[in-house]
């Protein structure tokens, strides 16, 4: 069963969600993909294993069988394995429920969920750093603010945040998707979490994510809660946002 793949965090995950009174995000890495050697980005024409392929519908079924939810929403980085994702995701989940599961992807173009362009302002600048440290070192870097051509890391973490705040579901019963990669997820986790070194131990296995959920009418004066490896956070984003400025 492809099911026996999926990280234990995100089984475990499971008791801590909000009732579904409260609509849910699950951010996620893409499912399992082929196997590449080396430090740096894994390339764009990477796709899913056929193990990837049963994993995503096997996961979105198994959420809409045991959450009680509908998919409303879905983005996605436009990367073929993060598309391919959610829709065997949307697949999965229609195999459940008499509620329609929505069937439109927003793929979001303008570099929030690619690597690591949610962080980039110059890619020339950074490019080389990237090439050089390799991935776990060059976000250690981003999260101390350490590189040239990026953006201070609590205000790219603060764009990605508004966008699945923007995309998040509004009723009963939601549940939004928003596919993206190893490196955003564990930088976002890393700034989130107050954390100023990411370990080898901290980044996301391919489909482990976060769950997240917003409380508040307007984005900036809204908390942000959410799950991660077995245990619930929260975060005021006013709060959040000023630490930009210390």
């Amino acid at each position: 069963m492809a099911l026996n793949l999926l990280p234990d965090s995100m089984l475990k995950a499971m008791d801590l969600l909000p009732d579904s009174r409260t609509p849910v995000t699950l951010f996620t890495r893409h499912s399992i993909r082929e196997v590449v050697e080396g430090q740096g980005l894994a390339g764009y024409d990477l796709h899913l294993t056929s193990d990837g392929r049963d994993l995503a519908y096997e996961w979105g079924a198994f959420l809409i069988q045991n959450t009680d939810r509908v998919i409303e929403h879905c983005i996605s980085s436009p990367i073929q394995r993060c598309v391919d994702t959610a829709a065997l995701m949307i697949e999965g989940a229609d195999r459940y429920g008499t509620e329609k599961h929505t069937h439109y992807i927003e793929i979001v173009e303008q570099g929030l969920l690619v690597e690591p362009g949610s962080f980039v302002l110059d890619i020339q600048q950074a490019g080389p750093y990237f090439q050089k440290q390799g991935a776990l070192g060059f976000i250690n870097s981003f999260v101390k603010n350490a590189l040239p051509g990026m953006k201070h890391p609590i205000h790219g973490v603060v764009d990605v945040l508004e966008l699945i705040y923007n995309t998040h579901p509004t009723q009963m019963n939601g549940l939004s998707l928003a596919v993206s990669h190893d490196t955003i997820i564990v930088a976002i986790l890393a700034i989130i979490s107050g954390q100023n070194t990411v370990n080898k131990e901290d980044w996301p296995q391919m489909m482990e994510g976060l769950f997240v959920w917003f409380e508040g009418d307007v984005f900036s004066e809204s908390k942000l809660k959410w799950i991660w490896r077995g245990k619930k956070n929260e975060l005021s984003i006013r709060d959040f946002q000023k630490r930009e400025y210390l």
